[in-house]
């Protein structure tokens, strides 16, 4: 009997738990799908008609220049804080550049072996716990930005029978260590038993210039060295025209690649000034130019990309700029900075047939849908290199200082 009461009990309870919890459900839906952040085109209109009907249950109590205030049943509940973005126009680019980079330091490449005698030989680099991709930032007090510089330090310092003192860079750390140069004597000079290099160069695709700035976004990657597989660390670096000479064409497992000419003395176009995630970004000395798009494109933030077509700018033969078909096949919009914001799939019969899909040198190739720039061709999927991933633009503006948002407006008192 009091098993039976007490099952009517907890039914009973738990009916008038439902009476009270299921009026709640939808205002509750309608509180969660309130964005705590809302971004906004400056040319695009907020009121509070479209924030009532976005949530019913809710309504806009007051709005000013940056927030919205939503009110239920006449009571304060949630404030939706408003970023307006900048209505930003760029010339896209698609034309294929050269870049070249000095390193900050001397990068360490490699050990080798140093003749001290005949029955010995060592690498005092090594001995020392020098690693590979360890960067010497100073010889003696003196930055070292070319190997000529670490060669005058390391014989100066063997002649006069001395240690050289090295300032190093590991990841995020830096560190004193000395090292005593050794005589070659096949090649009759002092060395340390390293491999160095002091510069990079390669080939990509330029993505926008921004008239206003001077600022230009190219690659859409970062340039790693071909040894330590290590992202450069850059003292300077230039930027130039090249022109494709030849393609070799992509197949599964293995990428393709554009091949191309520069002259860093003939073709420069500007500075490098920073290599990055999300690629190679500086100034240019004078303005690039894109016939089809003369007067520049607006550009589109991640939210308002679709999935669907879409075309890419680049370059197969010379410096003859091309569109092509491709297919936003996913967008993945993010909060913060991400360089795989979206799964981009070329279509067009005449690029597939020519490049087999996405090849190395067209990092960078500008993305436009609608008529507005948004983002740049990244990686490659090798197992399928008709596909790949791109960079939603607004992280390439911003690593190139170019500013998206607005600046708040100061409220009146």
């Amino acid at each position: 009997m009091y098993k039976k009461e007490r099952a009517k009990y907890i039914c009973g309870s738990l009916l008038l738990l439902m009476m009270l919890v299921i009026p709640l459900l939808n205002p509750l839906q309608e509180y969660i799908s309130i964005p705590t952040e809302l971004r906004v085109s400056t040319s695009q209109p907020v009121n509070s008609s479209e924030g009532k009907n976005s949530v019913p249950a809710f309504s806009m109590d007051k709005m000013d220049s940056n927030s919205i205030f939503h009110e239920y049943a006449g009571i304060p509940v949630k404030k939706t804080d408003m970023k307006r973005m900048k209505d930003i126009r760029l010339v896209p680019g698609g034309q294929s550049v050269g870049v070249e980079l000095q390193t900050k330091g001397v990068l360490v490449v490699g050990h080798h072996l140093v003749s001290e005698n005949k029955e010995k030989q060592t690498s005092p680099g090594e001995n020392a716990d020098i690693q590979v991709g360890d960067i010497l930032l100073k010889g003696n007090g003196k930055e070292l930005n070319h190997m000529e510089e670490l060669s005058t330090i390391v014989n100066k310092s063997g002649e006069n029978n001395k240690k050289v003192n090295f300032d190093v860079k590991r990841g995020d750390e830096t560190f004193k260590t000395s090292i005593k140069p050794k005589i070659n004597e096949k090649e009759n000079q002092f060395q340390i038993g390293l491999y160095v290099r002091d510069s990079a160069a390669g080939i990509g695709t330029m993505t926008f210039y921004d008239p206003k700035s001077k600022k230009y976004g190219a690659l859409g990657h970062v340039i790693a060295d071909m040894d330590t597989k290590k992202p450069i660390e850059i003292h300077e670096g230039t930027i130039v025209n090249s022109r494709v000479t030849s393609i070799e064409k992509g197949n599964q497992g293995v990428p393709g690649e554009k091949r191309a000419e520069f002259s860093l003395t003939d073709d420069r176009m500007g500075t490098i000034t920073k290599n990055s995630s999300f690629g190679v970004f500086g100034e240019l000395e004078k303005p690039i130019k894109n016939e089809k798009y003369a007067d520049g494109l607006p550009i589109a933030y991640a939210e308002e990309i679709k999935e669907g077509p879409a075309q890419i700018l680049t370059v197969l033969e010379g410096d003859q700029l091309q569109s092509f078909d491709v297919e936003i096949i996913r967008n993945m919009p993010k909060d913060s900075p991400v360089t795989k914001g979206m799964i981009v799939k070329i279509t067009d019969p005449e690029l597939l047939d020519k490049t087999g899909g996405i090849v190395q040198g067209m990092s960078g190739s500008p993305i436009i849908q609608g008529d507005k720039i948004i983002g740049a061709v990244t990686h490659v999927f090798v197992n399928d290199p008709t596909s790949g991933y791109g960079v939603h633009i607004e992280w390439m503006l911003e690593e190139a200082g170019v500013e998206i948002y607005e600046k708040k407006q100061e409220k009146a008192s």
